[in-house]
């Protein structure tokens, strides 16, 4: 008998509801550790969004299981701030008898932290889980509490965490240059060239996507993102030195790095540091945590907080990179029409859950070809949960695909040439008008964002109230931001380019970003279109300044069901029209006829 193939996500709940027990233990070591309160952020040791599982102390502790937040235990209160993304999830995982949440729109960590600490309280902190900015922010708040700030040298929440799983040791492979685009030789020689810019003598990478990119390396430490995790000391002059938590190092992977590197454990990593005496050294301001700083400096070295100048290098897409990662969205555009096409049937049996139509979707892409892992987990919502945005479906919150219900899937892969990301909402059986039009408001400013041309140094945040405006003009909008950047078969979440309100970075051709307007009635429908997209130039005859726009590089048809075209104006409609012509184009050569006649009716003109 065949094995079953393993299966890239679970459904259990790490944290649901968590009892009061894990919080009194952790203010007992508080008290042990002669502190008054703690800070626990959702973060590592390099300030990821997405963490190893001995790193997820939040969830742990307080149930919660976002990619973002901050909880801050004090001896008689406690707060989880979190962000517009986990309003509807955080209440519903925590206990709110003995965690308030706080919505990072009406407070902050910092705020709660002014008015509730208390006047010769101690406030504690891990100086590995905190940026030396973070760090300011909380003294500040303390400060203004009339308390303190203190670095504790162990984190208390490890003390009473029974069981906790052990550090990430996952094989370290050479990303081929093929599909990187660029040696590691010609990456550091850049780096390099940016250090001597900025008089700088040296950079510690503290970032691990960073790590992967410049040595064009790729790892199984992080679930779902292809990291491994470790740091780099990166000189102007002479070879880098890598320190890697993988217990093992590959022979084959050190003498590929021989010419530019050497290859230490992760425990070398302060010795590293000790010989930056008298080197003026870039320390990451937005992933060096602040225990790095105070180890440069106490080894005789001078910090420059700044950027990593490679943040900016490899958000900006190479010819092979967008090459690998066209390919790997025509790949994944089949199977995910391959899984909606089936969706159909499975749906009008009324049998489908949620978790089956997630292993579903995982299947069609495993037998796509090439699948290494899913992006994340896919965020499987039906009905009302569609309406929380980071939905995460669980055995407990399971629940079958109902008919007259919306059904948001929100997933993507990982491919060794590409990384996806998108969402689509579905009607399961005959949507209501509410329905049609909040779906064709949302896809109106999706359209926007596709169409949009702009001059260059535009930023995210200027484009990102094209997508808004259709809602707006219904009193309606979404609390999260409109796209995110994304890797090369890297994190399906990459700074630092994104579409948002607080999009400051300007958008430059290369750059891959998602496209991902939203509505959420809470409690009972949520919609969100997501398509990832490219920054491309654009010829404008008469033009006087380099205009850029966006080619969409996600090949999957909308729900023309959902669509209400008295809506759209004529150009919205050519739009929809020309993408889904595309789209099946491009799919139909690679699938069954029963696929490609779905397919054909999916993408028929609006008006047919």
């Amino acid at each position: 008998m065949t094995e079953p193939r393993r299966r890239f996500q679970t459904f259990d709940d790490p944290g649901h509801r968590k009892g009061p027990e894990r919080i009194a233990a952790l203010r007992a070591a508080l008290r042990e550790a002669g502190v008054d309160g703690f800070v626990v952020p959702r973060a590592d040791e390099h300030q990821s969004e997405y963490v190893p599982d001995n790193a997820e102390r939040l969830a742990w502790l307080t149930g919660f299981t976002g990619s973002a937040g901050t909880a801050v235990i004090l001896a008689d209160s406690a707060a989880l701030v979190v962000d517009g993304r986990y309003t509807l999830q955080a209440p519903a995982q925590v206990d709110t008898g003995l965690i308030t949440v706080v919505p990072l729109a009406e407070s902050n960590a910092e705020a709660w932290i002014a008015e509730h600490l208390g006047r010769d309280r101690v406030l504690g902190y891990d100086p590995w889980l905190h940026t030396p900015d973070g760090v300011a922010r909380l003294e500040r708040a303390a400060s203004k509490a009339g308390g303190t700030l203190r670095a504790l040298a162990e984190n208390p929440v490890d003390s009473c965490w029974a069981g906790r799983p052990k550090p990430p040791a996952g094989r370290v492979v050479i990303q081929p240059e093929a599909l990187a685009g660029e040696s590691a030789a010609d990456k550091l020689a850049r780096v390099r060239a940016a250090l001597v810019a900025d008089s700088c003598d040296a950079l510690v990478i503290s970032d691990p996507h960073n790590l992967a990119w410049a040595f064009n390396l790729r790892g199984g430490d992080i679930g779902h993102t292809p990291l491994a995790l470790g740091y780099a000391i990166l000189p102007r002059e002479g070879r880098a030195r890598l320190y890697l938590v993988s217990g093992e190092i590959d022979p084959a992977l050190r003498a590929a790095l021989e010419p530019v590197a050497e290859i230490g454990p992760r425990l070398d990593l302060d010795e590293g540091i000790a010989a930056l005496s008298g080197a003026r050294v870039r320390l990451d301001g937005a992933t060096g945590a602040v225990a790095l700083k105070e180890r440069v400096e106490s080894s005789g070295g001078t910090v420059d907080v700044g950027k990593d100048p490679i943040t900016a290098m490899k958000a900006v897409k190479n010819g092979a990179e967008i090459a690998g990662t066209r390919a790997a969205h025509l790949r994944d555009g089949a199977s995910v029409v391959r899984f909606l096409a089936w969706l159909d049937g499975a749906a009008a049996s009324g049998d489908l859950t949620e978790i089956a139509a997630v292993e579903a979707l995982e299947d069609f892409r495993a037998a796509g070809g090439d699948l290494r892992d899913v992006s994340f987990p896919t965020i499987s919502g039906s009905g009302p949960n569609g309406a929380i945005v980071h939905y995460r479906v669980t055995r407990d919150t399971d629940r079958a695909v109902g008919a007259g219900e919306l059904f948001l899937v929100d997933s993507g892969a990982q491919y060794p040439d590409g990384t996806t990301d998108i969402t689509r909402t579905l009607a399961i059986g005959e949507p209501t008008p509410e329905m049609r039009d909040r779906y064709t408001r949302v896809l109106q400013g999706h359209v926007a964002i596709s169409r949009a041309m702009f001059p260059k140094g535009t930023t995210g945040a200027q484009i990102d109230a094209l997508a808004r405006l259709p809602l707006w003009r219904a009193g309606l909008d979404f609390d999260h931001g409109t796209g995110h950047g994304v890797g090369a078969f890297l994190s399906v979440h990459e700074g630092p380019q994104r579409i948002a309100k607080t999009g400051t970075v300007a958008l430059e051709p290369g750059m891959i970003l998602s496209n991902e307007p939203g509505y959420y009635a809470a409690g009972r429908y949520g919609i969100r279109i997501e398509n990832l997209v490219l920054v491309e130039p654009r010829a404008v005859e008469g033009g006087e300044r380099p205009v850029f726009g966006f080619e969409t590089l996600t090949l999957v048809p909308y729900d023309r069901r959902l669509i209400e075209p008295a809506l759209l104006d004529a150009s919205e409609r050519a739009w929809i029209d020309a993408y889904h012509a595309r789209v099946r184009e491009a799919l139909a050569p690679l699938l069954n006829a029963p696929t490609r006649d779905w397919l054909e009716t999916a993408t028929a003109p609006l008006d047919a």
